[in-house]
């Protein structure tokens, strides 16, 4: 039973054709003029009020992609045969489908939720977990995983500690709650996100080969459902419209309220839904989430070339006051809508009705083409569900080069001093350590839960997480996120091919195979050309980036507006790569637990210091240009760590980035507390740097790995028959001075892996409190 109303006065076709000169707010829906004549055109009448509110959320740039898809089709216009070869679901579709094997697959894909995180940091940082995770469950997948890539403000800026405390809470409350483990991710913090953080987040979802679903509603006579949580007045217009407005100095210009999330509703839509797949009950299934109903109809309709017949009045409602365009507009969470063959209704029905989740039966799908929405009898839609959801306005927004970068560029680390002296060093290499972005995330990640459901094989602070699919073979994925907003603003094309091989590495270090890509682009205004060139360049670099590794991207997130005033953010294309493991017993950890294995470092080091951590920290200096990279040879490099697992030569193995060699040697010594003697020197001959740039150059195709002293032989020789490059640069050490582990850098300095510890834990915690010990259970 629908909830009693008082039917609203509702603005139907019939009236629109009889009143076309009545003058409507498109405006303050975020629709330019040209776009409403457009409107008119394609309807040849003005627009009824619902048809309005529909088109405002679906041609916003979150849901249209307008001034992204003339760039975004490069990904799909430079694919090899070797990039489709798992590729089960590309672009397109609410996540993309890989074959892990075995008659496995996995789901993956990552959504910004920037804007609603920076108004209600807590409901805006949960919402966009609940809706990212909702797209996993469409696809036919249980989730089996949750990550997120945060960035803040400055640190000890007064406002960033109400974002951080909002969104770390809003992610831990409705992960924690729906029962997935968090198992990696980002923080960075950087003034130039104060008044725009972003919060990115990325779910990954287990199915088998012939459970994929797909969001298409073909079937004339199909009955088209909607259940779930009752539609409110939340989020109305919230991520479509707001996350396509720019962020004055004074705030946002726009303030819906912002989505309100009950992850306990979508558990239990969770476990509906695959009761549901598992009957077979459902013909074609789409998540509501940006732009609510008005997307879930005209996608669902447009992307099975078929029409749909609504009667608006049988949504149940949390709030009967909502005016049929609030309906239509409304974003409110935990809500699904499913395309219901006629036969299979009343099973649909007993099974949803046993969870104990709300439905209502809203229509039914026709073979006229058009999708047609009534209120209480009256017609107040009546459109092509394409121009609606797919044939929106593409822009080719004008593009200029950047009038400041040249500058920028030329403006490079090497004139920076670097210093010989052992103090010295000592003092950058602890002082990077504890840097924001480089200091241990346990006051993050502790309240996460990361174990829960039992399939975690690596999460924090591996390079990647790792989760197990199959409990009889050990078959599983891994999944890192990378970018680093700094060298995309130096060279926006090198950075996301850098942010790709950061991720694409971190995911090799661990044994997996990396296999396919997901992206959330996150840029300024795109009616700002300089920042249209930035992104033209990043979505080249990474389409350019994936067809030379072999790895495809399956769909992702564009967000467009993270400015404040007419200062944009760094350029920051977050990249996530999955991987494959055929066991994950076989996973190789980032830390050493054993004293007495060698310490090889692979790879050359060059001095590569601009936009490096130690630029920044030690100097407060961005410029000149990001280090290069070698695609092939992270190919190779991959290839060679793949089957130095397979032989079980390495016990541990840690990626190099941001802070260098130091910081990757810190983090390997505190990871299990197992010390190491390491010299530079044959680095710094090998390779023609000094002490300084050997200890923080970001050099990229870099690894650390132990290897016990038995398989040196097989580990150099399979490095040496690969042609990459290895040095021997130290040993593992259970303890250092007065028998405690630590960290020695011969002829520089000795740090206790204790004194490791605390510098790196006390930064979050100075900022922000008290760290939380125990992992939730």
């Amino acid at each position: 039973m629908s909830t009693p109303v008082t039917p609203s006065v509702a603005d139907t076709v019939e009236n629109a054709i009889a009143t076309p000169e009545r003058e409507q707010p498109y405006g303050a829906l975020g629709l330019k003029p040209d776009e409403y004549d457009r409107i008119r055109e394609i309807l040849g009448r003005r627009p009824t009020s619902g048809e309005l509110a529909m088109y405002s959320v679906m041609w916003s740039e979150h849901c249209s992609y307008k001034s992204s898809k003339i760039y975004l089709r490069r990904f799909g216009d430079k694919v090899s045969d070797e990039m489709k070869e798992r590729l089960m679901v590309g672009m397109g579709q609410n996540a993309g489908v890989v074959d892990v094997g075995e008659g496995w697959a996995v789901t993956f894909k990552v959504e910004s939720h920037n804007h609603p995180s920076y108004i209600e940091p807590f409901q805006g940082a949960a919402t966009g977990v609940g809706g990212i995770v909702r797209d996993i469950i469409s696809m036919g997948a249980r989730p089996v995983a949750v990550m997120d890539q945060l960035r803040f403000g400055a640190i000890d800026d007064p406002d960033t500690a109400r974002v951080v405390h909002g969104v770390v809470s809003g992610i831990s409350f409705y992960g924690n709650c729906l029962g997935l483990p968090n198992i990696g991710g980002e923080t960075v913090f950087d003034s130039v996100y104060q008044g725009n953080p972003l919060v990115n987040a990325l779910a990954v979802g287990v199915l088998r080969h012939e459970d994929i679903k797909l969001a298409n509603a073909t079937g004339a006579g199909n009955k088209v459902v909607l259940f779930g949580a009752r539609t409110g007045g939340d989020g109305i217009g919230g991520a479509s419209i707001l996350a396509s407005d720019t962020f004055a100095d004074g705030g946002p210009t726009k303030r819906p309220a912002v989505q309100v999330g009950d992850p306990f509703a979508e558990k239990v839509l969770i476990e509906c839904c695959l009761e549901l797949y598992k009957g077979e009950l459902v013909e074609a299934i789409q998540d509501l989430g940006a732009a609510g109903i008005s997307c879930a109809t005209s996608e669902l309709a447009a992307n099975g070339g078929s029409g749909m017949k609504v009667d608006l009045e049988k949504v149940l409602l949390r709030d009967p006051s909502l005016t049929p365009e609030e309906i239509l507009m409304s974003e409110s969470q935990e809500r699904m809508m499913a395309i219901v063959a006629p036969e299979k209704l009343d099973a649909f029905l007993a099974v949803v009705e046993k969870w104990d989740v709300e439905t209502s039966v809203l229509g039914e799908v026709t073979g006229d083409g058009r999708l047609q929405i009534f209120w209480h009898g009256e017609q107040i839609v009546d459109v092509d569900p394409s121009t609606v959801a797919v044939d929106g306005p593409v822009y080719e927004r004008p593009v200029a080069y950047p009038t400041w970068i040249d500058a920028l560029q030329g403006d490079s680390a090497s004139a920076l001093e670097r210093s010989d002296d052992p103090d010295t060093l000592r003092t950058q290499f602890l002082q990077l350590l504890g840097s924001p972005n480089l200091a241990d995330t346990s006051w993050i990640t502790n309240q996460y839960d990361y174990y829960v459901m039992g399939n975690t094989a690596l999460s924090f602070p591996d390079d990647a997480g790792m989760i197990r699919v199959d409990e009889e073979s050990g078959l599983g994925f891994a999944i890192a996120t990378d970018c680093n907003g700094r060298y995309c603003q130096l060279d926006p094309y090198a950075g996301a091919q850098l942010a790709l091989a950061e991720a694409y590495r971190n995911v090799a270090v661990t044994g997996a195979v990396p296999t396919a890509v997901t992206d959330c682009l996150n840029f300024g205004s795109p009616e700002n050309p300089e920042v249209m060139w930035q992104f033209g360049q990043a979505v080249d670099g990474l389409a350019d980036a994936c067809f030379e590794l072999g790895v495809p991207v399956t769909g992702g997130n564009v967000s467009f507006y993270n400015q404040t005033g007419d200062q944009p953010i760094f350029p920051t294309p977050v990249v996530g790569v999955l991987g494959i493991i055929d066991d994950v017993a076989r996973r190789i950890p980032s830390g050493w637990q054993d004293a007495g294995e060698n310490i090889y470092l692979l790879g050359t080091t060059s001095t590569e210091l601009d936009g490096s951590a130690w630029a920044g920290t030690v100097h407060g200096h961005l410029g000149g240009r990001p280090p290069k990279v070698d695609l092939a040879g992270e190919k190779t490099l991959a290839g060679l760590l793949q089957a130095a697992r397979d032989e079980m030569l390495v016990s541990s193995a840690h990626d190099l980035s941001a802070g260098g060699l130091g910081q990757a040697l810190a983090e390997a010594v505190s990871r299990f507390g197992v010390g190491a003697r390491v010299w530079l020197r044959e680095i710094m001959e090998r390779d023609g740097v000094d002490a300084a740039t050997a200890l923080f150059s970001e050099s990229t195709g870099r690894v650390i790995a132990s290897v016990p002293r038995e398989e040196d032989v097989k580990f150099r020789g399979l490095c040496e028959g690969r042609g990459y490059p290895v040095l021997r640069i130290g040993v593992t050490d259970p303890a250092g001075d007065g028998d405690e582990p630590a960290l020695e850098v011969q002829g520089l300095f000795t740090i206790p892996a204790s004194q490791l510890r605390a510098v790196s834990k006390a930064t979050l915690p100075a900022a922000f409190g008290e760290i939380v010990d125990e992992v939730p259970a």
